[in-house]
Parts: C-alpha cells; sequence; structure tokens
C-alpha cells in the first residue's frame, strides 16, 4: 500500500515563498549554462507537478477571504468556516470553497451522512462539521494510523485502505448508507476507480460522489500522465460515453457507476457524479404547427 508515500508534501505560503526567492535566484543565474534539450526535459517532467508553486502569497486569513471573493464572488458560511479556522490545519484550493457550496448547500442542516476519504491533520472534517451541522454522520477514514486521533472529535475516523472493498463496506454499514461521498485520499489513478467502484452503489439516489485534487491525474508519481491510459480523466470519458450509450449502442464500460449516474460535472481538479436513477430518454412535441 502506498498511500502515505503519495501525498504531496504541504509547505506554508510564509516559507515557501522565501525559499522560492533563493531558489529562482539560483536558477536565474545557472539558467545560461543549461542546454536547451535538457531545459525541455525538465519543463517536461518537473514543474506542473509541484504544487508549491501555486501556494497563494500569504497565509493570512484576511487576504485569502479576500482572494475568494474577488474571483468568484462567492461568500457565505463556508467561507468564513475556511478562512475564520483557528483550529486544526485545513488545506483547500482557493476555488474549491464555492463549488463545495454550490453542490453541499442543499445538504446543511439535515442528518446526512458525510464521507471524506483522507483524513490528514484533521481540520477539514471539523469544517465539515460547522458547515452541515450537528445532525449530520460524518466519518473520515485514512491508512494513517496517527488520524485516530482524530475520532470522536469532530466526526468518527476509522483507519484502513481506500482500496479495501471488505474496510469499505464496514464503513458505510457502520455510518448506515452514504449521502456524500468526498474523495480527498491518495490521488493515485490505481486507487481512485478502485474506491469509486466500491462505494458510488451505496450512496442513496439525489447524493454525490465527489474526487478532488485530480490535477494529480496528469502526474507519473500518482501514476497519471498527460494523455496517459491511466490518466482518470479517461475514465470520466468513459462515463460520458456510458451516459450516451442510448445514442451508440456499445456496452457499458463502467456498469456499477454509470447504472445509476445521472451527471457529470467536471472542474479544475473536481469531478462531481450525481447518483440518480437513469430512465430512457424520450422526447415530445407540444403546441400547433405554424401556417
Amino acid at each position: 500500500e502506498k498511500d502515505l508515500a503519495l501525498r504531496a508534501p504541504f509547505v506554508s505560503s510564509g516559507s515557501y515563498l522565501a525559499n522560492r526567492n533563493v531558489s529562482m535566484s539560483l536558477k536565474t543565474a545557472a539558467l545560461p549554462l543549461i542546454p536547451q534539450s535538457v531545459r525541455r526535459i525538465y519543463r517536461t517532467l518537473s514543474p506542473y507537478q509541484d504544487i508549491n508553486q501555486f501556494c497563494f502569497e500569504s497565509d493570512d486569513a484576511a487576504r485569502v477571504n479576500r482572494d475568494i471573493i474577488e474571483k468568484w464572488g462567492h461568500t457565505g458560511d463556508l467561507l468564513e468556516f475556511f478562512t475564520g479556522n483557528e483550529g486544526a490545519i485545513v488545506h483547500k484550493w482557493h476555488h474549491y470553497i464555492p463549488l463545495y457550496d454550490r453542490y453541499l448547500a442543499r445538504y446543511r442542516g439535515r442528518k446526512i451522512r458525510f464521507l471524506e476519504i483522507g483524513v490528514s491533520k484533521g481540520g477539514s472534517l471539523q469544517m465539515w462539521r460547522k458547515y452541515f451541522g450537528d445532525e449530520a454522520v460524518i466519518f473520515g477514514i485514512d491508512i494513517d494510523p496517527n488520524c485516530a486521533k482524530f475520532d470522536g472529535l469532530a466526526g468518527q475516523v476509522r483507519i484502513g485502505s481506500q482500496t479495501d472493498p471488505g474496510f469499505l463496506r464496514s464503513v458505510v454499514d457502520e455510518m448506515g448508507g452514504l449521502d456524500v461521498v468526498l474523495d480527498d485520499g491518495s490521488h493515485h489513478m490505481h486507487h481512485i476507480p478502485v474506491t469509486l467502484k466500491s462505494l458510488f452503489g451505496s450512496v442513496t439516489d439525489g447524493g454525490l460522489y465527489m474526487i478532488e485534487d485530480l490535477h494529480g491525474a496528469y502526474w507519473k508519481r500518482l501514476g497519471g500522465g498527460y494523455r496517459s491510459k491511466s490518466n482518470f480523466f479517461g475514465v470520466v470519458r468513459e462515463l460520458i460515453d456510458d451516459m450516451h450509450h442510448w445514442y451508440h449502442g456499445h456496452e457499458l464500460i463502467h456498469p456499477a457507476v454509470s447504472a445509476h449516474c445521472s451527471g457529470v460535472h467536471v472542474h479544475d481538479s473536481i469531478v462531481v457524479l450525481e447518483k440518480d436513477r437513469v430512465f430512457r430518454p424520450v422526447h415530445s412535441r407540444i403546441g400547433r404547427e405554424a401556417g
């Protein structure tokens, strides 16, 4: 199992910016000495696989808050829970906040069953507890035994692998079913489809299955790559093909998911799958013919 080794390291923006300035100065001085062929290889393999290059300019909560409001016009409780967090670390890409709210707001204040794959430092579960409310059944799973210390704080935490169908079934049984799944686990291309296949059937009709940090689909160290056969967006394309099987006549490629998937939404690094009944499409003509 490689879940732990595959997690991207997190570096605070303050220390990252200081280190980046020194690093960029050295690179600028050395650049003329590097052959063009080597530079091309480096650009292909290295820069795009480092999330720290996207680190925001500041850890200041007010500036993070302003950035999200100015770029996406988003305000609301979730933004305040994120930028006002004074507890365990919550690490999120800024554009995720309005997307979360778009898809998850309808579940607030209800006794929903929410499963987050990947507990990390425990801050995310605390954010979801504030967002969904006291009635929500919130579970997190992680392969790291250290995450057991978060059990019973903002939600229940169970230790096990996201690629273990037996473990996943035991968690779903304990939860009494699923309404929303958020896969923020290993981000590995070999793990994501296994977890999806294992859990999607347990999601109730009207529920959601979200997978985030899918920029990793383009990274070889996570089993992906640009136009790679293992890139998860290839699976997404096949789910879209399955959704339109009425019009091309081929068998479903992923029946465990597609037979119950009523919608596929793709955003930067996030895919949202809607779970619901799927009906054969029909059309009608209503009204009078002109003339």
